[in-house]
């Protein structure tokens, strides 16, 4: 039994493997000359693509209703500091931003310069007609689009040249699929410890990267700025307002006081001094009225300026030296270690079933 069990079980005698792979060399040699001209001839024409990186540091409002607590839980990777706040919108959720129509198409008219400085456009118009392709799939990709426009329903909304021709709420089919790259382009990662905002940028272009980068940035704290403070910013117009009336009617009263007492010079009838008086007690109450709406709109101001968020510029957007990618030397080399392995298989494969 035991002998029969020995005789059951393969073993891998790695010398015979060797002896095996190392007399087809010459086999090796003319799959890694093909797999090496083929690999270079398809991973060259690729067009290489940028990526630009912006860290902030947001201010971040409300108080602390869990005391020590937020602290030891944010040393532990969780973040409760929302829990208590009076804001729906937390740095956690701005990645969600980015998938945002509104958001995307608000990019769209950011001017853009190419480093050559031969093309200034707009970033709509740049994603939309000069972005870079392999020209060796170029004619299949063609090829494939032609017969999709053939079968596919004609659109009847009208493609738009930039974020004030566009519509997110009902876009055109190509407008759609632009915006789609253009989020696959964009990330935002927030570190839940620290709540620090990592922006990165990926474009074929470096200098348009870091354009881009950097009108992200900015964008995204316009965004934010103008959801805290729109609360306070409709109160600012609303006193501003009932300030600007009261003003007006206290001028109406004034003036109206004014004649009245140049055309009753030296009048000493009492009806004359009772019209006097109550005009004097009507410009005071306007006069009142209008300190107090004054004083109402400076507070708000002041409110207005409180509630405006402050972010710190951690790392600020930098033209990329490098190429983030296609790693060709990484590309060539995996696919020659990937014909490696099959081309070995192959023949111990062959081999095993000739001794068989």
């Amino acid at each position: 039994m035991e002998e029969r069990n020995k005789s059951d079980q393969k073993i891998i005698d790695l010398g015979k493997v060797f002896h095996a792979l190392w007399a087809k060399k010459k086999l090796f040699f003319k799959v890694w000359l093909v797999t090496f001209i083929l690999s270079c001839v398809w991973i060259l024409p690729q067009p290489r693509y940028y990526t630009s990186e912006v860290k902030l540091a947001p201010e971040m409002n409300g108080e602390d209703v869990g005391g020590g607590l937020s602290s030891i839980a944010s040393s532990f990777g969780f973040n409760i500091g929302g829990i208590g706040g009076q804001d729906a919108i937390y740095p956690e959720l701005y990645p969600d931003l980015f998938e945002s129509p509104e958001f995307i198409v608000g990019l769209f008219d950011i001017k853009v310069t190419t480093k050559d400085g031969k093309l200034t456009t707009n970033y709509f118009d740049y994603m939309k007609n000069h972005q870079k392709e392999n020209l060796l799939t170029l004619p299949y990709y063609k090829t494939v689009r032609a017969i999709k426009n053939i079968f596919e329903e004609k659109d009847n909304v009208p493609r738009g040249n930039g974020s004030s021709d566009i519509n997110p709420f009902r876009m055109n089919k190509k407008d759609f699929k632009l915006m789609k790259v253009v989020m696959e382009n964009i990330s935002c990662a927030v570190d839940k410890k620290t709540s620090v905002i990592t922006i990165n940028v990926t474009d074929q272009d470096p200098v348009i990267c870091a354009t881009m980068a950097d009108s992200v940035k900015m964008h995204l704290q316009e965004f934010i700025i103008r959801y805290r403070t729109s609360k306070v910013s409709e109160d600012v117009v609303h006193y501003q307002q009932m300030r600007d009336d009261a003003e007006k009617e206290y001028d109406v009263v004034m003036r109206a006081y004014g004649r009245y007492c140049d055309t009753h010079t030296n009048v000493i009838l009492q009806s004359f001094q009772s019209e006097r008086d109550k005009l004097e007690g009507e410009l005071a109450l306007k006069q009142n009225s209008l300190t107090a709406m004054e004083t109402q709109l400076q507070a708000t101001k002041v409110k207005l300026q409180e509630k405006t968020p402050a972010f710190t510029t951690l790392k600020s957007a930098t033209v990329p030296i490098k190429p983030t990618g296609p790693k060709r030397m990484l590309f060539v080399l995996g696919m020659l270690i990937l014909a490696s392995v099959a081309t070995a298989g192959y023949i111990l494969n062959k081999n095993s079933q000739k001794e068989l």
